[in-house]
């Protein structure tokens, strides 16, 4: 770590809910240094992104800022009228969301946003000024500084050159401190790496301190020369990115490691049993003590304090000496069973194209699924492989070509197959916020596929549903609860329930960990390979996430422009890939073994 004098200085900040009394934030403290990254990480509701809007002195709609403060340099932040923490936005301290789509605004072309933010802070001594610099922008995220490409608006780009265009405003007035909120969630291999390396390169050629806000803790290993982990609202574990992984004193931290998938050498996932607690709901003590394998009773009494455990590497945990001795240990090595290529496939697409209108986007797919088989479908966003599991959902349909189900032909729509051949094959989306209707109740929704295909009726369906609750690591008390009272992996959870109520023969997973904390995506995944084991499911598990691949499936078909290029088994393809396309979607893929490269190096 630099010894410069820092860029950012955190003290003791504490965040709370309007006329409550009850915290979100507590006692939370850190620095950064100019051209260092600060990776914070934590599970959903930790208080990661509460804490990178306080670094701007914002605090979300029903929160405040009750105390501590936020220097950068001389200046505190939260000492400042709303007036002068404005003019400090842009030019002192920039903010990048997760979303970039809806942080541009989309009636203004892309110059135009990107000349406003120069006006705005007077940037430049004139116009002549503001368009060189405008074009420095653009090349510094490697976009191009043509007039053509300014004239676009925002919908007229892919995700990741939005993203781009995000960071490009961020830096435009060379800013001392950048937060930046999850930039990378919903992006592919390729077009992350693109966007952390434009995020490193800039920091590191500015002086730039950079608070990076991920779930993801292989992306922040690879970016990060620090990390902070966030639980219930306080930092339990602060340290340089290399120990925090190889000797990390936390129980929380170790669990969270042993959640990430890894790229070499499948194993089994294990998630965190149990949920982190909501403000008003944490207990006296320690707030993982609930859920720690660990715990004694003087857990219970206090609030462990950070302290050290190695130099620069603070530890909220009274055993932490005993937690650092005992490394995080994984389950055995997945069987990879290659006897499934040789049975009757259960799924089979022959010569399948498919379209938009005048546009093909996929070319001559020939694939098998065979029974209880879990094949993977990997690649770029645009890749076609969600066109290629809707068009065999029966959702796309304008498509040709065979696809036969048990021998049988299937319909292109999937209102015209019949009523057997639906239920076989169910379907669950990626967003788990958008598939589950809000006005219905967890039971309604769950048992609406009975109700479809008639399979069961009267009294027997709410015992269906709680069994299908409880199968899925739910309880029944769940089903009376609407979906905006559940957490993003257990909405997961119930549209799993949804599309296994009715006993399919297929499944098809849409990206559905894409934007899941690694703890939730591991037990998302041991809830699917346990499923599949138990129900003998044939899975389609689509994904742009190549380590969790070595965990679910047994074969992996990669797919680029529309076309497979290649197809084989999991250890077969992700160690010695064949096609050019895989090397390069390998090399780009952030993973715990790259992390600890990358730490080891630096």
């Amino acid at each position: 770590m630099t010894t410069a004098r820092p860029a950012i200085v955190v003290d003791r900040l504490q965040i709370g809910i309007q006329g409550s009394g009850l915290d979100i934030v507590n006692d939370l403290s850190f620095s950064i240094a100019p051209g260092e990254v600060l990776g914070l990480v934590g599970e959903s509701g930790s208080g990661k992104t509460t804490v990178g809007l306080a670094l701007l002195g914002h605090a979300r709609r029903g929160a405040e800022i009750k105390g501590g403060s936020v220097r950068i340099g001389d200046i505190d932040v939260l000492e400042l009228d709303m007036a002068e923490r404005q003019r400090l936005r842009g030019r002192v301290i920039s903010y990048v969301p997760q979303d970039p789509a809806s942080a541009l605004n989309p009636a203004l072309r892309i110059g135009t946003q990107l000349r406003e933010i120069l006006d705005t802070h007077n940037y430049g001594k004139n116009g002549e000024e503001r368009r060189a610099r405008v074009a420095e922008m653009m090349r510094e995220v490697a976009l191009p500084d043509t007039g053509r490409f300014l004239h676009n608006y925002p919908h007229e780009l892919s995700g990741g050159q939005q993203q781009r265009i995000g960071l490009a405003i961020a830096f435009a007035c060379r800013p001392r401190v950048i937060v930046l909120d999850e930039p990378t969630t919903g992006l592919d291999v390729t077009t992350q790496a693109h966007v952390l390396d434009t995020v490193r390169d800039l920091a590191t050629a500015h002086g730039v301190a950079a608070l990076y806000v991920s779930h993801d803790l292989a992306v922040v290993g690879t970016l990060a020369s620090r990390v902070a982990v966030m639980y219930a609202g306080r930092i339990i574990e602060l340290g340089p990115a290399g120990e925090m992984f190889q000797a990390s004193s936390h129980p929380y931290t170790q669990r969270l490691i042993v959640a990430i998938p890894h790229l070499t050498g499948g194993r089994e996932l294990v998630g965190i049993a149990g949920h982190a607690p909501s403000p008003g709901r944490r207990p006296p003590g320690c707030a993982f003590e609930p859920r720690c394998t660990f715990a004694i009773p003087q857990c219970r009494e206090a609030v462990p304090d950070l302290r050290p455990i190695a130099e620069v590497h603070d530890v909220r945990c009274i055993r932490a000496e005993e937690v650092r001795l005992q490394a995080p240990t994984r389950s055995g090595e997945i069987p990879r069973d290659g006897s499934v290529k040789t049975l009757q496939p259960v799924l089979s697409l022959q010569g399948v194209h498919a379209g938009y209108r005048r546009k093909t986007v996929l070319h001559e797919i020939n694939l098998d699924i065979a029974p209880h088989e879990c094949l993977a479908l990997v690649g770029e966003s645009g890749s076609g492989k969600t066109t290629l599991a809707r068009s065999i959902a029966g959702l796309h349909g304008d498509r040709w070509g065979i696809i036969n189900f048990n021998g049988t032909p299937l319909a292109k729509v999937a209102r015209t197959r019949p009523r057997e051949i639906r239920r076989s094959i169910q379907y669950v989306f990626q967003n788990p916020y958008g598939s589950l209707n809000p006005r219905r109740t967890i039971r309604q929704i769950v048992s609406q596929p009975l109700e479809v295909f008639g399979t069961v009726k009267g009294d027997q369906i709410d015992r269906r549903v709680a069994q299908m609750l409880e199968r899925v690591s739910l309880t029944a008390a769940y089903a009376n609860r609407f979906p905006d009272q559940l957490s993003g992996g257990e909405r997961q959870r119930v549209a799993i329930a949804r599309a296994l109520i009715c006993e399919p023969s297929v499944l098809i997973c849409d990206e559905v960990t894409s934007a899941l904390d690694v703890s939730v995506q591991a037990a998302i995944v041991e809830l699917l390979h346990s499923l599949q084991r138990d129900l003998g499911l044939s899975m389609l598990f689509v994904t742009h996430n190549l380590p969790l691949v070595r965990s679910i499936a047994q074969r992996v078909a990669v797919m680029s422009n529309g076309r497979i290029v290649e197809l084989g088994g999991v250890a077969e393809v992700l160690e010695n890939p064949k096609a050019e396309y895989t090397s390069r979607l390998l090399s780009d893929t952030p993973s715990l073994e790259l992390a600890l490269e990358t730490a080891a190096v630096s």
